[in-house]
């Protein structure tokens, strides 16, 4: 782990590295590069990785719309960010993706079915996140998501 994460709690650095290798990786469309930071995302606590991940996608979704989302748009962010991934990356599932953005808005209606491994919600978190980061740098992204976790728990 670099300095780069320095700035953040300490149970959040290796989340943010982990993170940020994978977005990189999928940006690079490095495969191998991918589920190896997917494997270190995996292997940390899933409570605090499924808030910080689902908290960056909803706030990526926000600031690519910021006059609101409707179904339209969610179905466009699932098929070209599914699209994008499938020619390099054939583990792509659309159903974790929408699991992942119906998650991230706060509308997923739990049917008794088992929630995706970690793995494929990591997987699927990074494609999501460099999808709608439209090349912003992870450090920013995350440090935006911590303040906005710390900012939620300070008004509840």
């Amino acid at each position: 782990m670099t300095a780069q994460w320095r700035h953040l709690p300490a149970p959040a650095r290796p989340i943010a590295a982990a993170t940020a290798a994978a977005v990189h990786a999928a940006h690079e469309h490095d495969r191998a590069a991918l589920l190896e930071a997917v494997a270190e995302l995996g292997a940390q606590d899933q409570v605090q990785a499924g808030l910080i991940l689902g908290t960056a996608v909803r706030l990526l979704l926000e600031s690519a719309h910021p006059d609101g989302l409707d179904a339209g748009d969610v179905r466009t962010v699932l098929e070209q960010c599914v699209r994008s991934a499938v020619p390099w990356c054939p583990e792509v599932d659309p159903q974790v993706v929408l699991y992942l953005l119906a998650g991230a808005l706060g509308v997923w209606e739990d049917d008794g079915s088992p929630a995706p491994k970690p793995d494929a919600l990591g997987l699927h978190a990074a494609l999501l996140l460099a999808h709608l980061g439209g090349g912003r740098a992870m450090t920013e992204v995350m440090a935006e998501t911590l303040a906005e976790i710390q900012r939620a728990q300070l008004n509840d």
